[in-house]
C-alpha cells in the first residue's frame, strides 16, 4: 500500500514487522525516528495493531500508520484505524505526536488526511475520542471535520459522517 502524503507529512502504513519495532520501540538501521518516537500512545497503537493482524489478518489500508515529516523523514507520531470497518462501514481512529511535534497542526492535518483517505475509500463514518481534560486533541478533531455527538464522565466522543449530500 502507497504513503497517503499531505502538505508538511508522510502517513506511512505500517507492515505488522514494522509495528512490532514501534511497539517494542527498537528500530532497525533505515528507521528514522525523530527523539522521544515512539511515546507511549505510539507502541500501544502498535501493539494493538499487531495483535488485530495476529487474530484477524492484516487489517490494511485500515490499519496502523506512522507520521513523518516531509522535509526530513522523520517520524513524530502515529495515527490509524482501530481495525476494519464494520457492517455499516464506519471505522474508529486514534492519533499521537511527540511533544516536540505538538503545537504546529501535524495532528490536524494527518488526521485530515485519513479522514479524506477513509471518505475515498467508502467509509460513511469515523468516530475518535478524547479524555474531557484533553482540550487539545478535542480542538484536533474538531479542525478536522469532526463534530462532538456525546460525552460522558471520561470522555468526549466525536465523528464525521458522509452523505451523498455531504458531510454531516
Amino acid at each position: 500500500m502507497d504513503d497517503l502524503v499531505t502538505e508538511r507529512l508522510v502517513l506511512h502504513p505500517l507492515s505488522a514487522v514494522e509495528a512490532e519495532r514501534v511497539a517494542a520501540g527498537e528500530p532497525e538501521d533505515g528507521d528514522r525516528w525523530a527523539p522521544g518516537y515512539p511515546a507511549e500512545g505510539d507502541m500501544v497503537g502498535a501493539r494493538r495493531y499487531v495483535t488485530t493482524c495476529a487474530i484477524t489478518g492484516d487489517p490494511r489500508p485500515f490499519g496502523a500508520y506512522e507520521i513523518r515529516l516531509r522535509e526530513d523523514g522523520r517520524a513524530v507520531g502515529g495515527l490509524g484505524f482501530h481495525g476494519a470497518p464494520d457492517e455499516d462501514l464506519r471505522v474508529s481512529i486514534g492519533y499521537g505526536l511527540i511533544p516536540s511535534a505538538r503545537g504546529r497542526g501535524y495532528a490536524s492535518e494527518a488526521l485530515r488526511g485519513l479522514l479524506e483517505f477513509a471518505r475515498e475509500s467508502g467509509i460513511a463514518r469515523v468516530e475518535g475520542d478524547a479524555d474531557r481534560e484533553n482540550t487539545a486533541s478535542q480542538r484536533v478533531m474538531t479542525a478536522a471535520g469532526m463534530r462532538l455527538f456525546a460525552e460522558d464522565e471520561e470522555l468526549k466522543y466525536y465523528r464525521i459522517a458522509w452523505t451523498d449530500e455531504g458531510t454531516g
